[in-house]
């Protein structure tokens, strides 16, 4: 899906995918990433397993990254007619195609109900809809269709669990069900079985209860098959996130924990006898072992968000399962029959779904220093393999929201997020060796100061650090004593001047005022924005200030010389912003960066995410922004782009953070 555009950002969610079962080369796509969004939903199909798709756009919306997004599956393609596909959705019920995905349609007749469908998208108590889809394959005429077909809620206290038994016409509450709590997944054994899993919550948001559940559709029999009961009262509350069946076996079948962490850790349980009885891979007298010899880099983050398990129907020994920071899978499943421990190894060797929040490349030293959600950051000394040391320590850090390298002492290099449960409140970090080690600042500028912006002066010894919603501080001693920058608004953030350690930059586009420091960063004065730009103020506001829109950029070795990016074209500041001038014909700016000038001592190459001729693009300057040659084309374009900076050490390499596609590099050619 790298072809999706910043315009069509919203589809990089996916809310569910679906397979052919009669014909593998069909495949399915479900994208919509929030119910909020005015951004497109869509389906998309291919006939070529991915590598190219059509595309419908649809009414209904999706929530690919809301609470419940592990749930399912939503959608799913009827095994006796391919031409006839189902789609559960959030809030706006059941619907289905009958020409394989092209046209859609409501089924009006299933009457759904639904909870707080009001509340804000991640409120714990929200239903997650209609989460699964299945059909009875042996109700079905080949070329024909199925008249049985099952599909779930996430819901609690109410019916959760319906089934049509004429191909769709009506629906009726399965008797006899649990209602406790919600469901999040529902599969299909071959002898007509359905397993079930049940959570007190969709998740990610916590789960405090939970069970498993089997139904015989044949004799319409409820069993209540839970391997470890939850306690909610106690230490003990956890809730169960996926459940799954062998395709050779009806009963065999897995199912995997959420949120127990009090209660052992979180955990894969296994039966062969239908549920009757039920083994740990991990907690048990026999304990899984990991092999994380391809990603070492996830070895401490222990196994979490197991929201997809899956047996592979080829081969029993085969099972996977995911997390919040990659996928795992064992060939000798079965071993748990034995006695023996299963061995789980990562399937991955980068995490491609990350949101890449800053970059910096030094001078010299390391190639690139990432700054990522949910995952801290790395740093990046062999492009083409993983990060051997992991994910930054002393501190760690959940999000790395900035990072700054000094202009002239790039071994020095700053990073502020905010602190994982491992390091409470330990917000910012430094390193004075280029990323081979990093310390703890001596203390925070207040006791929650967390994440924001950092810059750091080209000497590498003052550090100003507009934490989030909070007043610039500055600190000259790595964070022993802080004192209040004067004269600058709180969250506005501060570029430094590469070469003159006493200057600072700030600018407020919106606003249309500037900001600059001649003292070190103490204080600021403050002035009207000098901009040649008839649009400037309300016009610049911006969709996602995690973009590199509307910020200052202070060019590498070049005393005084400053950039502005805005929604309105590319601005080079004179004697040290004194005034912007319009340059080169970029008419909007997304992000923007530095690289390796094309010959010694020439002036630094410039890159830019944003419009040229009407044409959203990633652009490259050889020649102080005059003209531009664009190095992405329409199928590279990776939905919404944060970040862009070349690297100073290569000519032509550029970096590339997307918000969800991870980090990508180029080499000019």
């Amino acid at each position: 899906m790298d072809w999706v555009s910043e315009k069509d950002n919203n589809l990089m969610g996916v809310e569910s995918i679906a397979l052919d079962p009669e014909n593998p080369d069909k495949l399915y796509i479900a994208c919509g990433t929030y119910t909020s969004s005015k951004g497109p939903n869509a389906i998309l199909r291919s006939d070529d397993r991915g590598k190219s798709f059509k595309r419908t756009d649809v009414s209904f919306r999706m929530g690919g990254n809301e609470n419940g997004r592990g749930n399912g599956e939503r959608m799913a393609v009827d095994p006796n007619n391919s031409n006839v596909i189902y789609m559960g959705t959030r809030l706006d019920g059941l619907w289905m195609s009958n020409d394989a995905g092209i046209r859609w349609h409501k089924v009006k007749t299933f009457n759904q109900n639904t909870e707080l469908l009001n509340q804000t998208v991640f409120n714990n108590n929200r239903s997650a809809g209609i989460i699964f889809v299945l059909f009875d394959k042996s109700s079905g005429i080949k070329g024909k269709g199925s008249s049985c077909i099952y599909a779930g809620v996430s819901i609690k206290g109410q019916n959760n669990f319906y089934c049509s038994n004429d191909a769709g016409a009506t629906w009726l509450p399965v008797p006899n069900q649990p209602k406790l709590f919600n469901l999040t997944h529902g599969v299909m054994a071959s002898d007509g079985t359905v397993f079930l899993s049940y959570g007190s919550n969709p998740g990610p948001d916590a789960m405090t209860d939970g069970a498993v559940w089997k139904f015989n559709t044949r004799t319409k029999i409820w069993t209540d098959i839970t391997p470890v009961k939850p306690d909610p009262g106690h230490h003990k509350a956890f809730g169960y996130a996926a459940v799954a069946v062998d395709a050779r076996n009806p009963d065999v079948a897995i199912a995997s924990s959420f949120n127990r962490y009090g209660a052992g850790g979180e955990d894969i349980f296994v039966t062969k006898d239908g549920g009757k009885t039920w083994k740990p891979v991990f907690t048990g007298d026999v304990k899984g072992l990991f092999d994380y010899s391809i990603a070492p880099y996830v070895a401490h983050t222990g196994i979490h968000w197991l929201f997809d398990i899956e047996i592979d129907p080829f081969n029993s020994n085969h099972a996977m399962f995911t997390t919040g920071y990659g996928g795992h899978e064992t060939f000798n499943l079965t071993n748990i029959e034995k006695g023996l421990p299963t061995k789980w190894t990562d399937v991955s060797l980068g995490i491609e779904e990350t949101v890449a929040l800053d970059m910096v490349s030094p001078a010299k030293g390391a190639s690139l220093i990432s700054a990522v959600g949910d995952y801290g950051g790395f740093v990046h000394w062999d492009l083409d393999k993983p990060a051997l040391q992991g994910n930054f320590t002393n501190p760690y850090f959940s999000n790395t929201n900035a990072i700054a390298c000094a202009g002239k002492e790039p071994n020095v290099i700053v990073r502020v997020g905010i602190g994982t449960s491992q390091d409470t409140g330990n917000n910012i970090g430094y390193s004075v060796n280029g990323g081979k080690s990093w310390q703890k600042a001596s203390l925070l500028p207040g006791a929650d100061s967390k994440g924001g912006q950092i810059s750091v002066s080209a000497n590498g010894k003052s550090w100003i650090w507009s934490p989030q919603n909070e007043q610039a501080y500055i600190t000259q001693n790595t964070g022993i004593t802080w004192v209040a920058v004067l004269g600058l608004p709180a969250n506005t953030p501060v570029v430094a001047d590469t070469e003159n350690s006493n200057v600072f930059y700030a600018v407020d586009v919106v606003k249309s005022v500037f900001f600059k420091s001649i003292d070190g960063g103490k204080s600021f004065n403050r002035s009207k924005l000098n901009i040649e730009d008839s649009n400037a103020g309300e016009e610049n506001k911006v969709d996602d200030p995690r973009q590199g829109t509307n910020q200052l950029y202070a060019t590498p070795g070049k005393l005084g010389d400053v950039w502005l990016a805005t929604l309105n074209g590319l601005f080079h500041g004179e004697k040290s912003g004194a005034k912007f001038l319009k340059t080169g014909s970029l008419e909007q700016v997304r992000a923007f960066g530095f690289g390796k000038a094309a010959a010694a001592k020439a002036y630094p190459v410039l890159y830019a995410v944003g419009t040229l001729n009407g044409i959203q693009g990633v652009y490259r300057s050889d020649d102080i922004a005059k003209t531009w040659v664009r190095i992405n084309d329409d199928r590279h374009q990776w939905g919404l782009i944060l970040k862009i900076t070349g690297d100073p050490k290569v000519y032509g390499r550029v970096y590339i953070g997307t918000h969800g596609r991870g980090i990508l590099y180029g080499d000019a050619e």
